[in-house]
């Protein structure tokens, strides 16, 4: 007869919203998601685009139904502050990894510094660093990376929408950057370093937005952990934004009880009267029903669908 102790499902609830957690320095994205989860009780989470541990600030977290629109939180543009290590390249682009060169700063001026920066404005091709999660046959980079097997650096096509220095010293830059998915600001600091003939890696970095969630929105771990222990699951839920915050940008559509109906059964509708082009955010009611994309002919296509028990 086994000796085990019988063993106990945890009890979870199904809740949707999305929550702007702050995320500390040291802690992976994931251990912030799994923290809020257990407070939370919920079924199903996921989170918006990593943050690596070196790296703080707005981490979208999703919930439920609001998981379904991960995705568009993860192709937002996003945010930065970062703080640029001028004369040390490190193996990982960051200050994690092992110094690999050291060079002397050469002088620097607002013009000399903005005459780089300017490089870097717009699209552009950028290798992502070696200690990467990109996979290569199937494996992560970073795993690759750390057993010494050789790694091939990918590139992809990253649009920097605008690159504002902040301030500088001798051996530091601090600049604000907005950029599409994918930029990797490490490599960012990186290819800095080079253009000045020093090297660099990157120090800080701050996230500020993810799409149109920013740190107003956001609460600390500390925080959400005192709410917990006062008023418990409830007291964070409270806090749930719905989940079309995440889309609160789109355009609205609003559908009758009848066309709203057939698009939540995921039904394409063509709407001949309606104008506009492109992707949508669509309600019956207030209630919220999902995304669409409105095409060149007409014709509503459902996206996403946010489910209900019922819709009426």
């Amino acid at each position: 007869m086994s000796t085990k102790p019988p063993q106990f499902k945890r009890r979870t609830r199904a809740i949707d919203g999305i929550l702007i957690v702050d995320k500390p320095l040291g802690q992976s994205s994931n251990q912030c998601l799994q923290r809020v989860k257990h407070w939370l009780e919920a079924e199903k989470a996921g989170h918006t685009g990593a943050l690596d541990p070196l790296a703080t600030g707005v981490l979208p977290l999703c919930f439920g139904e609001a998981t379904k629109l991960s995705q568009v939180l993860l192709e937002a543009d996003k945010r930065y502050l970062a703080t640029i290590c001028l004369g040390i390249e490190t193996s990982t682009c960051d200050a994690d990894g092992e110094v690999l060169r050291e060079a002397a700063v050469p002088p620097l001026d607002a013009a000399r510094i903005e005459q780089v920066l300017a490089r870097f404005r717009g699209v552009q091709w950028q290798a992502a660093p070696v200690y990467s999660a990109l996979k290569q046959d199937g494996v992560p980079q970073y795993k690759l990376a750390r057993a010494g097997k050789p790694v091939v650096a990918k590139e992809r096509e990253i649009v920097i929408h605008d690159l504002v220095l902040e301030r500088w010293s001798d051996n530091e830059l601090v600049v604000r950057v907005c950029c599409s998915k994918g930029t990797y600001v490490r490599s960012l600091a990186r290819d800095i370093g080079a253009a000045l003939g020093c090297g660099a890696h990157l120090r800080a970095l701050r996230r500020e937005q993810a799409g149109p969630f920013t740190l107003a929105r956001s609460h600390t771990l500390e925080a959400l952990q005192r709410i917990w222990e006062q008023q418990g699951s409830a007291g964070i839920e409270f806090l749930l934004l719905p989940a079309d915050f995440a889309v609160q940008d789109w355009p609205a559509l609003r559908l009758d009880a009848e066309v709203g109906l057939r698009f939540w059964q995921g039904q394409p509708l063509r709407l001949v009267d309606e104008p506009r082009r492109g992707k949508v955010r669509i309600y019956c009611g207030v209630r919220f029903l999902g995304i669409g994309e409105l095409l060149p002919d007409g014709t509503l296509s459902p996206l996403r669908l946010v489910k209900y028990d019922v819709i009426y």
